[in-house]
């Protein structure tokens, strides 16, 4: 057996590099089937982020639907999904640069819009009524002045038109679902300032002769009960998923004229995610009596078959820990997921006869799995005397010996995005990448997050920038409590939300020696004055309404208190982010250079949140490494293009 090497933690050579983590990596997700042709969605960081749909047909030809020049996007709610559809060898979807929805057939490469050029509208979540030749949509018009009308509107399949409008007046609305049989259309809306884990309404129309709705009216939906995923069976039966238990469970309006329903899953499990996308699917219908659905249980996912008459749930063997949000869907007795597990990345599988084959890897990496940190989940005490949860990846290299090493090493821990998120325990190169160098990474599942029930989720309320950042730090300390990591050497990274988390805990608690915040926020007060309709009033819950809360904002906002922030920090920012303003980092920056506070700072052109280019995706990982070998004193191994890191001797 050859001898192990002996190096600081940090400094260890890794098989993962940057170039493997973006050059074959593909987003997998949005899955569809027609007929016996299976699809899905690709997002490509090697095209510049390009969403690309995919067809497999029954052959096994795989080949791309969407010809290059398309991107397969929509960006209603700016968060977008639910952006195509396959319907008879046609694939309806919207494209990204002009937000047109095109059909394509598959025999051709050639896309035709079917709604008019140079409206500022967007469209995405559609359901097929097939007895009307046309396809419901959710609208969202941003031609007129103020706030963005959102609307369910119907497309002809053939003629070019932005929509007839079916149903107006709600701020939100998702899902809609039409019934086998077309008699009937579901749906979801909701009103500020709730956000759809919130409070939302579950509703239905009849379809008239000519495609009307009559008879609209609200099924359920009370303030605080969060209810999505509307589906008929076939046999025209309503089903969806609410919280109104405590946990989001599966439900069935037991009749066809939905006077009752029935909690057919009464256990304490989420069979969901916080809606932050269109077109979610997290079961479907493998006959009129059995469903196929994913759920989550203290932060892992699991398959099962569920027998709707006895609520008896069968679990499917499977290696998986998560499950893509849109990435399952059932028809005809057959069943395409998009799953993962904490050895192998998304992929999508087929579920037919009880057996589970994949079909497509999002990546296949040229590397062991040996060299792969397996993650320990941990319940951790934190305040409040409470408890919160994440998975710690310890250092792992099997060319190295940590025995003889005589030093802990490094923590990055991870503050996930939302904050009404949760993290993944789905292989992710980009962890493995730390690992793999020396570093244990901890991701933490702060209150707030999905996955341990209503409850747990909204322990955030009113506390955003106060219990997410105690989960993280207390995380840290009970790891360092542990002997697991070095205690003088802990970092803390996020994006979007949680890279305000990042910015805070780094300013409000002196634990952190350095962090890492992609496109994080702030300014609590900036980002609630200026950001899209969907989020606009997100910080009521989180926070507290604006402007009566001002002073809570600017107490809460690291812009404000960069006084008490004295560890370096790097920052990372998409200029054309319209969710979080570039002037967010840009004020933070300027900020911490006029206090003398080590920071670094890196805009890219091109990307929005949360980035997609596979040149930048590299360069953001390999500045974080240089940034952290800096500060922490180590030296790292490989060729490192120098970071500009303004205040550090």
């Amino acid at each position: 057996m050859p001898k192990k090497n002996i190096a600081p933690y940090g400094s260890w050579e890794s098989p993962i590099s940057t170039e493997m983590i973006v050059s074959e990596a593909v987003g997998l997700g949005d899955m569809d089937i027609d007929g016996s042709d299976i699809y899905w969605l690709e997002t490509r960081p090697e095209e510049s982020g390009r969403y690309v749909v995919v067809r497999k047909t029954s052959e096994g030809l795989i080949d791309d639907v969407t010809p290059l020049g398309f991107s397969a996007r929509t960006s209603v709610h700016e968060y977008g999904g639910g952006s195509y559809l396959a319907y008879r060898g046609t694939v309806f979807f919207s494209n990204y640069s002009d937000q047109r929805v095109y059909k394509v057939k598959t025999e051709d490469d050639n896309p035709i819009p079917i709604t008019p050029e140079g409206l500022d509208i967007r469209f995405a979540n559609g359901s097929v009524d097939e007895l009307r030749n046309r396809i419901i949509y959710v609208r969202e018009d941003h031609s007129q002045t103020g706030e963005a009308v959102n609307t369910l509107v119907a497309l002809d399949m053939d003629d070019e038109t932005e929509g007839i409008i079916l149903t107006e007046g709600a701020d939100f609305y998702s899902s809609p679902s039409v019934s086998p049989d077309g008699s009937s259309v579901a749906w979801i809306q909701w009103d500020h300032p709730n956000m759809p884990w919130d409070s939302t309404e579950l509703w239905v129309a009849d379809l008239s002769a000519t495609g009307t709705f009559e008879n609209q009216r609200k099924l359920r939906g009370a303030s605080g009960e969060s209810i999505c995923h509307p589906r008929w069976s076939p046999d025209n039966l309503l089903y969806f998923v609410s919280d109104v238990s405590g946990w989001w469970n599966i439900y069935r309006y037991q009749d066809i004229q939905l006077t009752k329903s029935k909690n057919l899953t009464p256990i304490e499990a989420e069979f969901t995610q916080a809606q932050w996308g269109l077109g979610s699917r997290y079961y479907g219908f493998l006959s009129e009596d059995r469903i196929i659905c994913a759920y989550n249980t203290n932060g892992k996912w699991n398959l099962a078959e569920l027998d709707v008459n006895t609520s008896k749930l069968e679990g499917i063997q499977t290696a998986f820990t998560e499950f893509n949000r849109s990435g399952l869907e059932s028809k005809n007795g057959m069943t395409v997921l998009g799953a993962g597990s904490s050895i192998k990345p998304f992929s999508v599988y087929i579920y037919l006869d009880k057996k589970v084959t994949e079909l497509k890897s999002a990546i296949r990496p040229k590397v062991d799995e040996t060299y792969f940190s397996l993650p320990e989940s941990i319940t951790f005490p934190t305040s409040e005397d409470l408890n919160s949860h994440g998975f710690f990846y310890p250092p792992h290299n099997p060319d190295y010996d940590q025995e003889e090493l005589n030093q802990l090493p490094p923590l990055l821990v991870l503050s996930h995005g939302g904050p009404t998120g949760a993290t993944s325990t789905t292989l992710d190169l980009s962890i493995q990448f730390w690992t793999s160098r020396g570093f244990g990474v901890l991701d933490v599942n702060y209150r707030g997050s999905t996955g341990y029930g209503t409850t747990y989720r909204k322990r955030l309320n009113g506390k955003w920038g106060i219990v997410d950042i105690d989960d993280c730090v207390n995380g840290a300390l009970y790891l360092a409590k542990r002997g697991d990591i070095d205690k003088e050497k802990m970092s803390i990274r996020g994006g979007s939300a949680g890279g305000y988390t990042t910015l805070a805990a780094l300013t409000f608690k002196n634990v952190f020696s350095a962090g890492a915040s992609y496109y994080g926020v702030s300014d609590l007060e900036a980002l609630a004055k200026d950001t899209h309709k969907f989020e606009s009033r997100y910080m009521d819950s989180m926070v507290g309404p604006y402007p009566e809360n001002k002073a809570v904002y600017r107490e809460r906002s690291p812009i404000f208190h960069t006084e008490k922030l004295s560890c370096p920090v790097i920052l990372f920012q998409g200029l054309e982010d319209k969710i979080v303003l570039p002037n967010q980092a840009e004020m933070m920056v300027a900020s911490l250079k006029d206090k003398k506070i080590p920071v670094a700072y890196l805009p890219f052109e091109g990307e929005q949140h949360g980035f997609r280019i596979s040149k930048n995706i590299q360069r953001t990982l390999e500045a974080e490494l240089y940034f952290y070998s800096k500060v922490f004193g180590f030296k790292a191994a490989g060729k490192i293009k120098p970071v500009q890191i303004d205040g550090l001797d």
